[in-house]
């Protein structure tokens, strides 16, 4: 049986509605945000026309305000902004959507002088914004607005996206947009695109950066963001309409030889059904030799264009050539997925024995762990431990913590390497990091029956004495954790 002393809302409704006023006067006192949330409870009370004038003054004086947000005031920021968005969708939509939507609007407005006078690194505050394009999106559905106003009202919004806070305004609007507002916003962002493109920019001056169309200027920069902004709708609204050649038309000819670009295009061409023109698409952009890293939504693509166009085994042998060079998961999902029953696990074994002979131990052993397999991560780090660089913190570490409960010694040895780095290098600010490592093998020494060719944990530490005893900040570091 639940204590009538525990905090809930049966109990609370025991202590009587004039008890609860006084508590909730005496807790809301030198509390802003609490005081703000019971006004509007109370205007909500009165009417919902009340609590819209309660709203509504209340993000004027957010819109007005000029003090810097620092990041130990976002969450407080975030928690109002909340406070008024939850209002606006709880309260007004069902009762008046006019309203809500008219809110909520306002609400959006306030992004640009809240992120010009904030620091926000966590991007908690834009997260309130989308979820405002959300709601304006379902608000709007329910409104009296026409679509055609609404259009407009979207688009002015995309052109003072500078923080990208309307982002997913166009997808969120279209069930109230429909074929005319789509048809309105179209014609509002075609004419938007020309008058960037009539703009002629200087071309003089130092070079301040690269985009797809060639380099940037000084004093292009504005045209070349309402450029872009304008492609980014008319993109979306092409994918709203399904106009398949509409978004292959918005794309420069530079940019349409981007591997990811010509992804782009072949997805689409692809649910078109479209398949050659994908494949051309996508060999007309295809990576350069040698690139380091694989640019896997081409590779991806290119695979599904080959099936699509009955080619399934050039698509097989295009996945697997894939997967050696990069050692790309998906690639091998793929492949494996596509395999009779009992195919698939002689093909995993083979794979495996690729991976452990693949010229990058830590790519190897990356694979391994994400894959995963545990048996194989094993037997690389201690067939190859010689080839592992203790300077890859970021994979050791979280790869020794998955290692230690069934293979202790391999996890030791990820551990070591990274002790040893940090020493043999100086990297006095890893000691500390380096110091907690070597307790750790300590204690996984206990479960090693057998070290095999390596030394044990007392000739290891008997090792890092001799080679480095000199560094006191590594042994005062060990010395503060026992």
């Amino acid at each position: 049986m639940t204590k009538k002393t525990t905090l809930n809302a049966k109990n609370l409704e025991a202590l009587g509605a004039k008890r609860l006023a006084e508590l909730l006067i005496e807790i809301s006192t030198g509390s802003a945000a609490h005081k703000r949330r019971l006004r509007l409870e109370l205007a909500g009370e009165q009417s919902s026309g009340e609590m819209a004038r309660e709203i509504r003054k209340h993000l004027t004086r957010i819109q007005r305000a000029q003090s810097f947000i620092d990041w130990r005031k976002v969450k407080k920021l975030k928690a109002d902004l909340e406070t008024q968005r939850l209002a606006i969708i709880e309260k007004l939509e069902p009762a008046d959507p006019d309203e809500a939507l008219e809110l909520i609007w306002r609400f959006l407005h306030l992004s640009d002088s809240i992120f010009a006078r904030s620091d926000d690194g966590s991007g908690s505050l834009i997260e309130s914004f989308h979820a405002a394009c959300v709601d304006a999106g379902r608000i709007a559905e329910a409104s009296k607005r026409s679509p055609e106003a609404l259009a407009e009202k979207v688009f002015q919004a995309l052109q003072d996206n500078g923080y990208g806070q309307y982002d997913p305004l166009i997808e969120e609007m279209i069930p109230a947009l429909g074929t005319d507002g789509l048809a309105r916003l179209k014609e509002l962002s075609t004419q938007w695109l020309d008058e960037a493109g009539k703009e002629k920019p200087r071309r003089e001056g130092r070079i301040i950066g690269v985009s797809m169309n060639g380099p940037i200027y000084e004093g292009e920069v504005y045209n070349r963001h309402d450029d872009l902004s304008a492609r980014i709708a008319l993109e979306k609204i092409a994918d709203a309409e399904g106009d398949v050649d509409g978004y292959i038309a918005l794309q420069t000819e530079l940019a349409r030889k981007s591997p990811m670009v010509a992804a782009d295009m072949a997805e689409r061409l692809l649910k078109a059904n479209r398949a050659g023109e994908a494949l051309t698409r996508l060999d007309q952009a295809a990576p350069e030799k040698g690139r380091l890293l694989p640019v896997l939504e081409w590779e991806q693509a290119r695979a599904e264009a080959l099936e699509a166009l009955g080619r399934e085994d050039e698509a097989q042998d295009f996945r697997w050539q894939c997967f050696e060079a990069s050692l790309e998961q998906q690639h091998l999902r793929d492949y494996l997925k596509r395999l009779p029953d009992f195919d698939d696990i002689e093909a995993e074994e083979k794979a495996m024995s690729w991976v452990a002979a693949y010229p990058n131990a830590h790519q190897a052993l990356l694979f391994f762990m994400e894959w995963p397999a545990l048996r194989e991560a094993n037997a690389l780090i201690l067939d190859r431990y010689t080839e592992i660089d203790g300077n890859y913190y970021e994979i050791l570490k979280p790869a020794s913590e998955t290692l230690k409960e069934r293979y202790p010694l391999a996890a030791t040895l990820l551990l070591r390497a990274m002790i040893d780095f940090s020493l043999q290098n100086a990297r006095s600010s890893r000691y500390k990091h380096a110091a907690k490592h070597l307790i750790a093998c300590e204690t996984l020494a206990l479960q090693i029956d057998d070290f095999g060719p390596y030394e044990p944990h007392h000739a290891y530490l008997d090792k890092l004495q001799h080679d480095h005893g000199r560094k006191s900040g590594f042994w005062t570091a060990l010395e503060r954790l026992y």
